[in-house]
């Protein structure tokens, strides 16, 4: 209210100074009647504004909240636009060049039903893996958590390859240790798209579809055959012993194959001197599954073996 009376005030000052610059001297009586008449209107509507509006600070205090409300709400719908004219030039610029730009996002349930559909395929078609689990009953509880880990890389390995193979968990009863280490560990265990047997490996299978993968071979693995059945010994480094799964293999006279690292790898020369051809189940499936993939044994065996190990590829000392 007082700014009006202030603006209405600077008016008539203003028309005063008009008058006495550029208007003619008879229009004097004129001028003040006008300014006059000014004030009156301005008077009235504040009046006007008065009788409309209750006489307190909360008044006018909501019309500035409601001035605030629709500065805001303009911001938002302009955001809204550009956010809109954005989305619609990417499309347009991706229906120009389609061949560009990233791939399409799936979402989370499509991918996982795409895994299964892969995993269930590979039961029928692909080729089998079995870990020979039936000898874990004298591993401490160190050596079956590093197992449990173990198997769980091999699993997530298996769910992202092209070409899943099919892996079978025998001689695994679950009211083992092992299976309770496993659920402990691996998040979804119970869930994975597997066979877990309490059979052993050699009477599930006809013995002449299997080959037992041992470091104590001589026999060096040449292929995959999507119609052999191949066998990783479940074991760890603490609990090796020396052609373990050579002598459980002639046992039952199976054939027997090594990964042809020695044909592939030279020794590497280092300040402890180790050097060791014994790989974990998971770094065995790794060098398999990639094979299967490139038929590449220089790339499959430098995906598995680790520089640890102590061996490197041939031509990587050329």
């Amino acid at each position: 209210m007082d700014c009006k009376l202030e603006e209405s005030a600077w008016r008539a000052e203003s028309l005063v100074l008009q008058g006495q610059e550029g208007f003619p001297e008879d229009g004097g009586e004129d001028g003040l009647s006008e300014i006059l008449q000014l004030l009156q209107v301005d008077v009235e509507y504040e009046h006007q504004e008065e009788e409309a509006c209750p006489a307190n600070s909360a008044t006018w205090g909501s019309k500035n909240v409601q001035r605030k409300q629709r500065h805001w709400e303009r911001i938002v719908s302009s955001k809204k636009s550009k956010r809109k004219q954005e989305k619609e030039r990417r499309k347009a610029k991706h229906a120009e060049h389609p061949g560009t730009g990233t791939c399409p996002q799936h979402s989370k349930r499509f991918l996982k039903a795409l895994t299964k559909e892969k995993l269930l395929e590979a039961k029928h078609s692909g080729p089998r893996l079995c870990v020979d689990l039936s000898m874990t009953h004298h591993m401490s509880k160190k050596e079956l958590s590093r197992l449990a880990g173990q198997i769980r890389r091999m699993y997530g390995s298996n769910k992202k390859a092209s070409r899943p193979f099919w892996i079978c968990l025998t001689g695994f009863s679950t009211d083992s240790p092992l299976y309770e280490e496993c659920l402990r560990m691996n998040d979804g265990f119970s869930a994975y798209l597997l066979d877990v047997t309490e059979e052993d490996c050699f009477s599930l299978f006809p013995l002449e579809t299997l080959v037992y993968l041992t470091p104590d071979s001589e026999q060096a693995l040449e292929d995959i055959d999507q119609n052999t059945v191949y066998i990783i010994g479940g074991l760890v480094d603490e609990s090796i012993q020396k052609k373990v799964t050579f002598q459980k293999a002639r046992e039952y006279s199976v054939k027997t194959a090594r990964l042809p690292i020695q044909e592939y790898m030279v020794r590497r020369q280092n300040e402890k001197n180790y050097h060791s051809k014994i790989l974990a189940i998971n770094q065995v499936f790794d060098i398999l599954s990639t094979y299967f993939e490139t038929h590449n044994w220089p790339e499959a065996l430098k995906k598995g073996v680790s520089p640890g190990k102590g061996y490197i590829l041939r031509n990587s000392m050329e």
